[in-house]
């Protein structure tokens, strides 16, 4: 059984986009590849079908495993967020304690985490470290390469 998973409006929506475009465009196109390589005589030595097939396969298995995490979804209400401490949704913006540098971060569920985009999956250390603090806290959050202090500058949606 699948555990639960939380996301927000438009992580459901490019999941539905890419179930789409993975069962709109991208099957017929193997099937079509398979049919093509089928055409071309002995399969027992016909490298393309059975690249083809393989294909298909993996397509498969990742339409099966993005419909599973629809069925196990919970859209977050972001009307309900608070930011009176941090949680799920927040866009927080902490500072190093040693090197000074300040950072903002959107925490989101894991299925919609993009550092280059400033989006930090909510089980990442740091994010961890974070949840239910408040603005002014510091807190010393562990990590790979050790600890490291943040201070909490500021809370948003």
């Amino acid at each position: 059984m699948s555990k639960i998973s939380f996301m927000t409006e438009d992580g459901l929506n490019k999941i539905k986009k890419e179930i789409d475009q993975l069962v709109n465009v991208e099957r017929p196109a193997i099937s079509q590849q398979i049919a093509d390589a089928r055409d071309k005589g002995d399969l027992s030595e016909n490298a393309e079908y059975h690249a083809a097939k393989e294909a298909q396969g993996m397509l498969e298995l990742r339409i099966s495993k993005l419909q599973d995490h629809l069925i196990n979804y919970r859209i977050i209400d972001e009307s309900q967020i608070d930011t009176s401490k941090v949680q799920i949704l927040n866009r927080v913006k902490i500072k190093n304690t040693s090197s000074k540098a300040v950072m903002e971060y959107h925490i989101v569920p894991e299925s919609e985490a993009d550092l280059k985009a400033g989006k930090m999956s909510i089980s990442t250390p740091i994010s961890q470290g974070l949840l239910g603090k408040k603005v002014g806290d510091v807190v010393s959050v562990k990590v790979p390469s050790g600890e490291i202090g943040f201070e909490i500058l500021a809370i948003s949606i």
